[in-house]
């Protein structure tokens, strides 16, 4: 594959897609931003940035879509359903990768998948474990959640495609006007109730997300490789509460538990777990509040780059782009 000039982004008008966008231009790079409703006002006035809707649930968009994508050099695949409807997956996950790999048969296009750290099966892991690209994956016809599920099977589309393939697994993703995830707790009337308080949080920042897939975009893959994706200063639970309460003001009322101690009552539960919210659940209690380690070792080495801050610094852009 020759020098990248062009890249194809799909979901180019989300929150992910449109750091990416942001940060190709930044870069010099021409910018193909696929998009299913509303394209972006900022993209009208940049002649570099072609704008195209399309549906890729639909399959027969890729036979629309290869004319104008045959200049492209890397694509990252960015759109895909974030809630936990399995036939939203099925439609806007899986038949869209369906649909994006048709449209790069006969190609030499690296593609840049955006996966996620939920692949990871946490019930295999104890606290206190290191989760790398090594760590085990989950069954997907075991996977705790639709989520999990659709992510390892779209990774497994895009590996057996034969595809050159960067397989991006991000933490949970923050920025403007997303500050907050369900990784620390839940909410009990105006009460924050915090399960355990150690371990690290797997945050990135969209902005430097938005430069790993950039990266990738631009480096040619040794065959296929997955890079977990999160920040280099990742902070604990409780680092984090205090940040968010200092620039946001909430949560102001916060109960701790500890992890062990939640896990037993989960364990306790677990013959209605059928019928029990998320946080009750073992194999999601484990993902998402288990006291783990994410380095970003493997990322570094592979593409380089560094933070652009603390992670302080960073929360507290998150507020300055919602002013």
């Amino acid at each position: 594959m020759g020098a990248v000039k062009r890249i194809l982004i799909t979901g180019a008008n989300g929150f992910v897609g449109r750091a990416a966008v942001r940060e190709a231009r930044a870069q010099g790079l021409d910018v193909i931003a696929l998009y299913r409703r509303n394209p972006l006002p900022e993209w009208a006035d940049d002649p570099a940035i072609f704008s195209q809707q399309a549906d890729l649930s639909d399959l027969e968009s890729a036979y629309l879509l290869r004319d104008i994508t045959q200049d492209a050099q890397a694509v990252i695949h960015a759109a895909a359903h974030l809630g936990d409807d399995p036939a939203r997956h099925a439609e806007d996950t899986l038949r869209a990768t369906k649909t994006v790999l048709t449209t790069l048969n006969g190609t030499e296009a690296t593609l840049v998948l955006v996966s996620s750290i939920a692949v990871y099966d946490t019930m295999a892991l104890q606290p206190g474990d290191q989760v790398t690209e090594t760590s085990p994956l989950e069954n997907p016809d075991k996977a705790r959640d639709a989520y999990a599920e659709a992510k390892l099977r779209q990774e497994e589309l895009c590996t057996e495609s034969g595809h050159p393939l960067w397989i991006m697994r991000p933490g949970a993703v923050y920025g403007p006007s997303r500050s907050w995830h369900a990784l620390l707790g839940f909410w009990a009337s105006k009460f924050h109730v915090q399960i355990n308080s150690e371990g690290q949080l797997p945050l990135v920042h969209v902005d430097h997300l938005a430069k790993s897939l950039v990266a990738a975009a631009l480096a040619e893959p040794p065959g296929i490789l997955a890079l977990n994706v999160v920040d280099d200063d990742l902070p604990t639970r409780a680092r984090f509460l205090a940040a968010h309460r200092k620039l946001f003001g909430w949560p102001k009322l916060t109960v701790p538990i500890r992890f062990g101690l939640w896990l037993s009552l989960a364990r306790l539960m677990s013959r209605w777990q059928d019928r029990l919210p998320g946080l009750l659940r073992e194999p999601v209690l484990r993902a998402r509040v288990m006291p783990l380690g994410y380095p970003n070792v493997a990322l570094r080495s592979a593409l380089g780059g560094a933070d652009e801050a603390s992670f302080e610094v960073m929360l507290a852009k998150c507020k300055e782009g919602e002013a």
